[in-house]
């Protein structure tokens, strides 16, 4: 196995044991639900949107490891970005995600999450680990619809 293998698995572990920002939030003023009918994967997203800027972002939910540490890493990066930005880097990760771009050339432009390239070898796991930022994207645009993966 490569580095970037093991270290794919090791974020995906350490992320599902400990997700960052896994709570749910009183003072969210946006949010939205999402669910993967192909594995069962539940995931609700919270903002707290000011000045069109994420000011604090956090999920609850239920799913598979890489559903759960996708969610995790997508908390992290998105906090303190504005809503352009979240949509850029959803576009950029999705990409990755489905192997429509390489990783190392997506690198510059989704950062750490360049991690989640690993799932593009798993056809079945992309529905997975899209989930959250399909949620969010639902949630930014407050359209109440529940996100799928369909």
């Amino acid at each position: 196995m490569s580095e970037l293998e093991d270290l794919y698995q090791e974020v995906i572990l350490d992320h599902n044991k400990s997700p960052r920002n896994y709570r749910t939030m009183a003072n969210a003023n946006r949010k939205a639900e999402g669910y993967n009918p192909l594995c069962g994967d539940h995931v609700t997203v919270y903002l707290h949107v000011k000045d069109d800027v994420i000011d604090d972002i956090s999920f609850q939910g239920s799913g598979c490891a890489i559903s759960k540490a996708s969610a995790s890493m997508m908390t992290s990066e998105l906090k303190g970005k504005s809503a352009a930005a979240a949509h850029e880097l959803f576009d950029n990760v999705h990409k990755v995600l489905t192997g429509e771009a390489d990783a190392e050339n997506a690198a510059d432009k989704i950062g750490k999450l360049v991690i989640l390239s690993g799932v593009c070898k798993f056809p079945a796991r992309v529905k997975c680990a899209s989930l959250a930022w399909h949620t969010v994207n639902s949630a930014l645009q407050s359209d109440g619809e529940v996100a799928t993966t369909e």
